[in-house]
């Protein structure tokens, strides 16, 4: 049988939304928000070439095993199960959070106040708040172990986020950057439209087409858990997996309200399609 999507009869945009929906996903829920891959590697250049396999991201592997030394870290943490985590697993935060997607969105409303609130009631420091592509990749395929977030569908269709049209005092960093507009990679022009337009276009490309259904397998499908997940080195925190823990069994209300607080807090795995 072949599918629609296979048949590229539909986007890979429209596909990833589908899924996402099934999923239970969804815009009116920050803590299952629907969740996009990074697609791109090359945040550097001042062109960029989308027939160029070294420009996209491993879409095979989760975020936290994009390089081979990140890789390493993150199994040896799962075969060690540090004394304070009560279980097994490589990651301890999540790639899809409602604190990742008001943070994404911080410069818009609703979503200022909502970071906002998440963040009691202020924003984050300066170097913390999402403010450049580039090192937001960096963060998340490399660089900290607490970071393996992946993107939101936004950053494929609105480039009104990218701006900070309505003047919101962010902060300084600590080099003396004023938070303003995000960031954007060299070969975005310093344009919002011509980086939304680049990157819807690097999501559609041959390359992404003919790997994205590793990506899908990851989130939505069988490697999302047990021993293909371990193998693809793709396993989270239990509490991550809310439609798998039978709350209505756990009679301990301080341990179902601590759960119940980590989902909302740092985020739920997609239910598997």
């Amino acid at each position: 049988v072949s599918f629609p999507w296979q048949k590229r009869e539909i986007s890979n945009f429209d596909y990833l939304m589908y899924l996402n929906t099934l999923a239970g996903r969804s815009y009116n829920d920050y803590m299952q928000y629907p969740v996009f891959p990074w697609v791109l590697a090359d945040y550097h250049s001042e062109t960029l070439n989308l027939t160029n396999p070294h420009t996209f991201r491993d879409l095979s592997k989760p975020m936290g095993a994009q390089t081979m030394e990140r890789k390493r870290k993150f199994i040896q943490r799962f075969n060690e199960v540090e004394k304070n985590l009560s279980a097994q697993c490589h990651y301890c935060t999540h790639y899809s959070s409602a604190i990742i997607v008001a943070s994404y969105l911080v410069r818009i409303e609703p979503f200022t106040q909502t970071f906002c609130s998440l963040q009691g009631g202020s924003f984050d420091v300066a170097d913390r708040m999402f403010h450049s592509v580039k090192s937001t990749w960096e963060s998340a395929s490399r660089d900290n172990m607490s970071d393996v977030r992946e993107l939101i569908p936004e950053f494929f269709y609105l480039p009104e986020f990218l701006t900070n049209a309505n003047h919101f005092e962010l902060g300084c960093m600590q080099d003396g950057t004023v938070l303003g507009d995000v960031q954007l990679p060299p070969w975005a022009d310093g344009d919002p439209h011509k980086f939304i337009q680049l990157h819807r276009q690097a999501l559609e490309s041959d390359y992404v087409s003919a790997h994205l259904h590793h990506w899908i397998d990851l989130i939505f499908g069988h490697k999302q858990h047990g021993s293909a997940a371990v193998e693809a080195v793709n396993t989270y925190h239990p509490y991550f997996y809310g439609d798998k823990m039978d709350l209505n069994n756990i009679k301990d209300p301080l341990i179902k309200s601590t759960i119940l607080g980590f989902i909302s807090n740092f985020g739920q795995i997609p239910k598997q399609v």
